[in-house]
């Protein structure tokens, strides 16, 4: 792991851990915070929101993460750190690589988030079994206009790869 020197990783993780802590005491939603820096500055700011949201997709990485890439006017967050105050559950992760910042810090691991009750184990364990066999089935169906699809994507010539 990258070294903290002069501290600044501990002083933006310090800082998502009290964005966190806001969150939860204003009825925003669970304990997790997150930031989006570049070069020293904030651009994002994220508190987890599902529940005043009703949108389970609202985690403090994911409301960060978006925000940053609207100020920044793109979907990708190169140059840039993500400081989380817990370690990112499956969802968010698989968006921190779609956005790909040049790193991630975190304050608490995830066997710190399931002890008090947010377990993400379940969809650790999920994630390498085939479709059918997962907790929630799911099923694929053969068509054809599927496959046409992705021809002519790939076909595409003014496609935008992300």
């Amino acid at each position: 792991m990258e070294e903290d020197s002069g501290n600044t990783h501990t002083r933006f993780l310090r800082m998502a851990i009290a964005l966190a802590r806001e969150g939860m005491a204003s009825g925003a939603g669970g304990p997790f915070g997150a930031l989006v820096v570049r070069d020293g500055e904030i651009l994002a700011r994220g508190v987890n929101r599902v529940t005043t949201w009703l949108d389970p997709t609202a985690h403090a990485e994911i409301v960060a993460i978006r925000e940053a890439c609207d100020r920044l006017g793109h979907w990708q967050l190169e140059g840039c750190i993500l400081y989380t105050s817990c370690e990112p559950c499956p969802m968010c992760l698989g968006a921190i690589y779609w956005a790909r910042p040049s790193g991630v810090w975190f304050a608490a691991t995830r066997v710190d988030a399931a002890r008090a009750g947010f377990d993400d184990e379940l969809i650790y364990r999920e994630l390498p079994l085939a479709p059918e066999a997962r907790a929630i089935p799911m099923t694929y169906i053969h068509l054809e206009e599927a496959r046409a699809l992705w021809e002519d994507w790939e076909a595409k010539p003014d496609k935008i790869m992300y």
